[in-house]
Order: structure tokens, then sequence, then C-alpha cells
């Protein structure tokens, strides 16, 4: 099944942010090949340009790397792999707290309604 994208953001910068997830999350763990450019490709429903354009700004990154012809893998560095954990939280928690201030929803609130939530 196609990957569904939004409007917002480039594709490429999406699927970008879907693999760093997927790394950060030990679906592909240090040192473990990423799928192919082509497979990635089909899978997501994209051209093949865009999703070079993803690994390319991971490389640049550091969380993935090339091996030639080989392809390429997820860095062992678990520093770098966590410092993206660390920014992918910050991230999510200021377009939480964004949005909740939206609502007049002070920050003692916010803090109660996450204590009640079953994670």
């Amino acid at each position: 099944m196609a990957w569904s994208f939004s409007g917002h953001t480039p594709v490429y910068l999406q699927i970008a942010q879907r693999i760093r997830a997927e790394i950060i999350r030990g679906t592909y763990p240090p040192k473990s090949q990423i799928p192919s450019v082509r497979q990635l490709a089909l899978t997501a429903a994209v051209n093949p340009n865009t999703v070079q354009h993803a690994l390319t700004a991971l490389e640049t990154e550091g969380i993935i790397y090339s091996e030639g012809t080989a392809g390429r893998f997820v860095t062992d560095n678990t520093e770098l792999i966590d410092a993206a954990r660390q920014e992918a939280a910050h991230q999510l928690v200021g377009e939480f707290v964004s949005r909740a201030a939206q609502l007049s929803i002070s920050k003692d609130e916010l803090i109660e309604m996450i204590k009640e939530e079953d994670i």
C-alpha cells in the first residue's frame, strides 16, 4: 500500500522523516541495511529521484551511510540516533504545546492530561 503524504511539506522530507522514525524505533537497527531506492519508491509509490533526495538528506545528517554498490546502512553511532530521537521528541512536544495553547489549555492542565493517559 502506498504511503500517504500531506501537501504541507515536500514529499522527500516526509520520506526522510518516516525513515528516520523507523531508525529511531529500531525497525532499522544500527548497521542494518535499509531498502534500496527502487524498493522504497515502489513501497511509497513515488519517483525514485524523490527517494534518492530523501536518502541524501539522511546521509547528510549522518544517520545513514552508503557503502558504494552494497547499499545504504544505518549508522552505528547510537549517540547520533539518540540525538535524532530527542530532536523528534522536542518537535512533537513543541507542536503539541502550540496546539494546546490555541485551545487555551494551561501547562498544568496539559501535565494532568498526560498523567491520566495510558502509554
